[in-house]
């Protein structure tokens, strides 16, 4: 039977209205004094006294309430299993939440003089020299914001190194699997972006890429591992062909977790490379913090790596902050304000010196291994991509649902009445339907285990023919499936009383 309560409560899961709903005109959560006055300097602009702010008004348990709520409705790392494919949703050790909050370190502000923030200069230089020793390059920018910005921050880097050259080559070869963000980052920099096709087993076809090499190719945009989750085994005869031809190789650092301790990017011939902070080494995704994306440079591309940086001087450490400074560099300007996020260079730093570099290697083993483990429970039922292991991630794609009525949509929504965020869905687009799933080295074999359990016993509801199930999930989430083509099409983007 249906059942719906009064409240639209369903036991400890509560219906939580709007913040705006629940306000009430002069109610406040806090009594403050009238300010002393002053002469007003709004002229005509002044509000009335009288009139509405707009704010909603409530008390102080009313606003603690609202928010705990709704961060009991939302899912995150801490909450359960994260498969989203290509993201690395690993645990975020509470060492470097602890560390992240001691005194000196907590309270910086990133305009007090040098002199004060030694110890703080010498995180930082600590964080890169990990950074580059794990990637064996000689520079690192740690400005960069995001992986997207690390992007941005390499391919300036090269067409500033190639304007040095005084070439003018504009065409950047991006393989058909990429990240988005790598077309769109060469296209911003004002590059062209060509294709390059993958073979059947999900690598860059070599014949293709070095026929379209030639003396306008600035480089190459590659992920290694790939999106498809494999290691692209021509990686090193692509650099060589690269640099034969006058270009540069950016490779797209968002998989190092899978080879990390193992592999050092700078062997392969790489001469740009972002890394995810946020990814391999475990700072906060989203909401939890923001995103860090330091950039590894050949000895080729450091001259051309941006400020600010820090350098060892024989007064201490020193942030150089001007392109003036005579030290031999061209740095192509600034990328953002300050210096990068201090938050997550504390975070990665605690977590790089816990594990140490033995286990870093092990933390890059277990998630392959998780993945492998992973991949071959489900491909006894689920079709796989491409053919032989895995690297980080395992690739689907939704062959097995052909004539069940059930889309790779439907069974993530599915998915979530089990208790799991869904899989990435419909990434890599060179795949049909693609289901890609990362269960980084955070979960235990029980943990895979149950999620495999749950994704199994959903695709033998679809063969018995349940399509009618599918189309209706998830059905024990505070709000059912949207009406996603009206909600695209006729999108209400701001609430008012008129629509509540």
């Amino acid at each position: 039977m249906t059942f719906q309560t009064h409240t639209g409560n369903r036991g400890l899961v509560l219906e939580e209205k709007l913040i705006f709903e629940q306000g009430e005109p002069g109610r406040t959560g806090v009594d403050l004094p009238d300010p002393a006055p002053v002469k007003s300097r709004l002229g005509g602009l002044a509000r009335a006294e009288d009139s509405a702010i707009g704010l909603p008004g409530l008390s102080e348990p009313q606003v603690v309430r609202h928010f705990t709520r709704l961060s009991q409705k939302n899912f995150g790392i801490d909450s359960g299993f994260f498969p989203l494919g290509s993201c690395t949703m690993k645990h975020n050790p509470r060492l470097n939440e602890k560390v992240a909050r001691l005194p000196g370190i907590a309270d910086l502000h990133p305009m007090q003089p040098e002199s004060t923030v030694q110890g703080a200069l010498e995180l930082i230089d600590q964080c890169a020299h990990w950074l580059m020793v794990l990637t064996g390059m000689p520079a690192v920018a740690m400005s960069p914001a995001s992986g997207a910005q690390g992007e941005l921050c390499g391919m300036m880097a090269i067409r500033a190194a190639l304007d040095a050259r005084g070439e003018n080559r504009r065409r950047v070869l991006v393989p058909e699997s990429a990240h988005g963000t790598n077309p769109a980052t060469a296209a911003a920099c004002g590059f062209t972006v060509d294709s390059i096709p993958a073979t059947e087993d999900g690598r860059v076809d070599l014949a293709a890429f070095e026929a379209k090499l030639g003396d306008d190719v600035a480089g190459i945009m590659l992920t290694n591992p790939n999106t498809c989750g494999l290691f692209e085994r021509d990686v090193r005869k692509i650099a060589d062909l690269v640099h034969a031809a006058g270009g540069y190789f950016y490779c797209d650092g968002a998989n190092f977790n899978a080879i990390v301790g193992r592999v050092r990017p700078a062997d392969l011939g790489i001469d740009a490379m972002h890394i995810n902070l946020h990814k391999t080494f475990s700072t906060p995704h989203g909401g939890g913090g923001p995103g860090s994306g330091p950039v590894v440079f050949s000895e080729a591309l450091a001259p051309f790596a941006p400020i600010p940086y820090v350098v060892k001087t024989e007064d201490g450490f020193h942030m150089v902050e001007t392109a003036d400074e005579k030290d031999g560099n061209k740095p192509f300007g600034r990328l953002k304000g300050f210096h990068g996020q201090m938050g997550m260079f504390v975070r990665a730093l605690s977590y790089m010196k816990s594990h140490g570099a033995d286990g870093l290697r092990q933390a890059s083993g277990d998630a392959v291994l998780n993945a492998n483990y992973l991949l071959a429970r489900l491909k006894t039922k689920l079709s796989v991509a491409f053919p032989g292991y895995c690297m980080h991630e395992a690739l689907f794609d939704d062959d097995f649902l052909k004539g069940t009525g059930v889309s790779t949509l439907d069974l993530a929504k599915a998915i979530i009445d089990e208790g799991f965020h869904p899989m990435t869905m419909y990434f890599p687009l060179v795949v049909h339907g693609a289901l890609l799933i990362e269960p980084t080295e955070t979960e235990t074999k029980e943990s895979i285990d149950q999620f495999c359990d749950a994704v199994l016993s959903l695709v033998a509801k679809a063969e018995a023919g349940d399509s009618e199930f599918f189309k209706n999930a998830p059905y024990l989430t505070p709000r059912r499936r949207l009406d996603e083509t009206a909600a695209a099409r006729k999108p209400i983007l701001r609430w008012s009383p008129s629509n509540a």
